[in-house]
């Protein structure tokens, strides 16, 4: 409820006059989620607060008051109600997008909920080639417009600039595949603050056979979103002219990786480079006069015929990272915080990277790519540990508590669920990169134990047989069991800061950290971990 002093001088009469003449002017609707609002069925379960907070300089009156349900309310925080709508708004794409096997919601699903990404845009050059001219009469503007065309001096690309309506600008999911998150925010903020823009987005278009062709932005999607959702119906953008899309997809990559200028996550970045490698493999079979379903070539013929390409074999290795992240049956999938620094999930991709993949084989293999028999393996038992770690660990998770400041609250003297803080716990990238090292251990315990000789950066390649697998599921299973992960004690002193590997290799190994601190009551033994009952 507001810290009102217009709401506490009403009498109880014209308190309820009051929400019925909000319910009203919100058609029925929470503020927030937009969800319906009934007086009766939802009596005492609603709050009334100020759209703009009072601390920025809202004012404490009734055109500057809304009606909500209390949950929604409470999980805004302090924000103001026109970004917790917004939030609310995404959240639901968000749930869509996963609930159709996505990672998240794209700027696509942004647009389609706004009426966007539906027409193409007919360009046509003026007669002195220096300009384009083009029109948006599907958003009821029939005015036909002039740019100047602009040729970069040193690509050679042509680009003009334009202010477009959303119906017709599409996302480029292959160029920019990231999903939005929770990132978000800061920017919906920035402009309730009536602070501009200081980058436009950048765009390309080239025509189908029509003429026509979609105008797909690959850049500033994030600042696009904020300001769709915010009620923006226009943005302003850079338009490359039938570009070679490849040379960007390059660039782009590039400034997320090499020259470090764009944001990207781990995630996104995994995914550009099983693009790549799909480009690569086409530009191979052209180049070598191969029907597009002859893939008798290997890997390390790749490497080979693109040596002047240094990322060659990362685009290989990338492709069977994002083919397991990405797997259907991957249960680990939902736990996992693809993008920012949100936390909702408790297990960060770079975790994963860190982890999980440092598993799998980092070479090019000699063997054909259309006997993916190897590939497939290593995908399948991946996701397969994947499963039981995620199993045996995550099941408490409780999405709606997630794990913003966890620490600290129970420093403060809060309680969660055992299973809750367990699973935040594991998931922290120096225990995890060590539950790893463990993992390996138990395979090569295995292999030494019953004579398997696998090479040990080949481990995942050879088929693992059920009594392997048995062993990893108690070592799992008996590593849940450790206190620490639910030791309320230990959050001051080792889960509140961050430690390195390191010290976590000490724990496991002793029992206690580098400077003696007593975590659990012996280090590890591994035979015992995997023991029968």
């Amino acid at each position: 409820m507001a810290n009102s002093r217009y709401v506490a001088g009403l009498t109880p009469e014209a308190l309820q006059d009051l929400r019925e003449k909000l319910h009203s002017i919100q058609s029925g609707r929470c503020y927030i989620c937009r969800k319906p609002i009934d007086l009766e069925h939802h009596d005492g379960t609603l709050e009334l607060d100020h759209i703009e907070p009072l601390a920025v300089g809202g004012r404490d009156t009734d055109v500057n008051l809304a009606l909500t349900h209390s949950t929604c309310n409470r999980n805004k925080g302090a924000s103001d109600l026109r970004v917790a709508q917004c939030l609310a708004e995404l959240r639901s794409l968000e749930e869509a997008a996963k609930g159709r096997g996505d990672r998240g919601a794209n700027l696509g699903d942004v647009l389609k909920s706004r009426g966007g990404a539906k027409k193409s845009l007919r360009l046509k050059r003026s007669e002195d080639g220096v300009g384009v001219e083009f029109s948006f009469p599907h958003a009821d503007d029939n005015e036909i417009r002039a740019a100047p065309l602009y040729t970069d001096k040193l690509s050679g690309l042509e680009y003009f600039f334009a202010v477009v309506p959303l119906k017709y600008i599409h996302h480029d999911d292959v160029i920019n595949p990231r999903s939005i998150g929770s990132s978000v925010r800061g920017l919906i903020e920035e402009f309730l603050k009536e602070r501009p823009q200081l980058h436009v987005g950048l765009a390309w278009w080239t025509p189908d056979g029509d003429g026509t062709g979609p105008l797909k932005l690959f850049d500033g999607q994030h600042k696009a979103a904020a300001q769709i959702l915010l009620g923006v119906e226009h943005l302003p953008v850079r338009v490359f002219v039938e570009p070679p899309v490849n040379l960007l997809v390059q660039t782009n990559s590039n400034a997320g990786s090499v020259l470090r200028q764009v944001a990207f996550d781990k995630a996104v970045m995994r995914r550009l480079g099983s693009r790549q490698y799909g480009d690569r493999l086409t530009q191979y079979q052209t180049m070598h006069n191969l029907p597009e379903d002859d893939f008798s070539f290997s890997e390390q013929d790749l490497v080979k015929h693109f040596r002047g390409e240094r990322q060659m074999l990362r685009y290989i290795i990338d492709a069977q990272r994002n083919e397991i992240a990405h797997a259907g049956d991957n249960r680990l999938r939902e736990f996992v915080e693809w993008s920012g620094k949100g936390a909702e999930r408790p297990m960060a991709y770079s975790t994963v990277e860190s982890a999980f993949f440092p598993l799998l084989y980092q070479r090019a293999l000699s063997s054909p790519i259309d006997d993916g028999a190897v590939r497939e393996l290593e995908c399948r038992q991946m996701v397969s540990v994947m499963n039981l770690f995620a199993d045996t660990f995550l099941v408490g998770w409780d999405f709606d508590i997630g794990g913003r400041q966890l620490e600290s609250k129970i420093q403060k003297g809060e309680k969660f669920p055992p299973e809750h803080l367990r699973a935040w716990r594991i998931c922290r990238q120096e225990v995890a990169v060590n539950v790893l090292r463990w993992v390996r251990l138990v395979i090569e315990n295995y292999n030494a134990v019953t004579g398997r000789q696998v090479e040990r950066e080949r481990l995942f390649l050879e088929e693992f047989p059920d009594l392997l697998w048995g062993n990893i599921e108690r070592f799992f299973a008996r590593l849940s069991e450790l206190t620490c992960w639910t030791n309320t004690e230990l959050s001051s002193s080792v889960f509140g800061p961050k430690q390195n590997q390191d010290y976590w290799e000490s724990v496991f190994r002793t029992g206690k950290s580098p400077s003696g601190t007593v975590i659990l009551p012996r280090g590890l033994e591994l035979q015992e971990m995997i023991a029968q009952s």
